[in-house]
């Protein structure tokens, strides 16, 4: 019996697809409607993951998943040092999940020109990756007297690739003047951090600070998943919060990224709910679209019902005929979706064609990421909800007699 209600139910759909019937226009607006939610839908979970990755990678790589600092530590760049063992950053970095552990010395101080001048943060290290991606003209800082600027900064100061530039740090009672080339520009399109970091070797900062071997503003870490990132953290936290310095005294204090930035992944956060309600939305715009278009074919199919009914078939049995033709078109309208979708996504991943506000939404273009658990997620939970709610308009069926039907005809 079910083989023959699928049988059945293939020949109706593949005759009301082919034919001038009172439904096809019901069957072409409840396509569109499955194909235009899945789209949007899976626009969504690539935008907002990739946005969320995109940010998340641009604060990461200035700053870090995770800081080890002093315990003293005022929540400014002028950091209170620690000092740093061989042996604890061989510690640090055996963590798992724990990509690297690299040690960095940060100044506050201002550049100055004979036309302006503009704060900014000197930041001493020797893992380039992530700027390495993000130069746009000349070279990395490698000797002392050379630094790394941001291409906002440098136009304006309206200073270019080679210029010379004065650079000035307040001690408690001295102010320092250090001259600097500028060997590089970056562009990370983070507005906020772009205008901030000036970069050089970390024994350039070192010198700076006249800090001994050892002793370091902090240890910045990378891991590989950011899921795991609170778990990381605890973990350095309890391996590092008994450790004493030579006077005795606690100096580690553990920091993640979203510590430092709570505003910026509150906001992150909230884009999680703007998901929720599109992809609620669309799916009861595409459940409207079906329910309405299941009742035409019941109302449209009456005499075939009522046939079927007088020749035995039962109400489970008509309701297989109909919910199968219903399966076609959900599985139809989500494979388009899924083409047309993606489609676009891979467009846009590759072309960058959408443009965004950097200065607002601290990225140039819409970024995308290729969510494949969310994306697989999606689809299965598209097709399920879709078939829930055509379980009530199917009882119809039980309520038409074949009497009645005959009786009509």
């Amino acid at each position: 019996m079910p083989n023959n209600a699928f049988k059945i139910a293939s020949r109706l759909y593949f005759a009301q697809s082919g034919e001038n019937r009172h439904s096809r226009p019901a069957v072409r607006v409840a396509l569109a409607g499955m194909i235009v939610g899945v789209i949007v839908m899976i626009l969504t979970i690539c935008i907002v993951v990739g946005f969320k990755q995109t940010i998340t990678d641009k604060i990461a790589g200035f700053g870090a998943h995770i800081q080890v600092v002093s315990f003293d530590n005022n929540n400014t760049y002028d950091m209170q040092p620690i000092e740093v063992s061989d042996s604890l950053l061989s510690q640090l970095s055996s963590f798992p999940h724990v990509v690297t552990a690299v040690l960095f010395i940060t100044k506050p101080g201002m550049l100055k020109t004979d036309s302006a001048f503009q704060g900014m943060v000197l930041k001493g290290t020797d893992y380039w990756d992530f700027f390495a991606r993000n130069i746009i003209e000349g070279t990395l800082p490698t000797t002392p007297q050379e630094v790394l600027i941001s291409l906002s900064m440098a136009k304006e100061l309206q200073l270019h690739l080679g210029s010379a530039v004065t650079a000035y740090f307040v001690d408690d009672t001295d102010i320092r003047a250090r001259r600097f080339t500028i060997v590089g520009l970056y562009d990370t399109g983070f507005k906020q951090y772009d205008d901030l970091f000036v970069l050089t070797p970390l024994e350039t900062a070192r010198r700076l600070q006249a800090w001994d071997l050892d002793i370091y503003s902090g240890v910045e870490i990378l891991i590989d998943n950011m899921r795991c990132l609170d778990d990381v953290a605890d973990d350095i936290y309890f391996a590092t919060v008994r450790q004493m310095d030579e006077n005795g005294y606690h100096t580690y204090y553990v920091q993640t990224l979203q510590d430092q930035n709570p505003a910026i992944f509150a906001w992150l956060d909230l884009l999680d709910m703007n998901v929720v309600v599109i992809i609620i939305l669309m799916l009861l715009v595409s459940g409207f679209n079906i329910v309405s278009w299941l009742i035409i074919l019941i109302l449209d199919g009456v005499q075939l019902i009522g046939t079927l009914k007088a020749l035995g078939a039962d109400n489970r049995f008509v309701r297989q005929i109909f919910m199968t033709q219903a399966a076609w078109l959900i599985g139809k309208g989500v494979l388009w979706g899924n083409i047309i979708g993606l489609g676009l996504a891979t467009i846009q991943y590759v072309f960058h064609l959408v443009p965004l506000d950097a200065a607002t939404y601290y990225v140039s273009y819409v970024p995308i990421s290729f969510a494949w658990g969310w994306i697989v997620l999606l689809n299965v939970l598209t097709i399920v909800a879709s078939l829930l709610i055509l379980l009530l308009p199917s009882m119809i069926i039980s309520k038409i007699s074949p009497a009645k039907v005959m009786h009509f005809e």
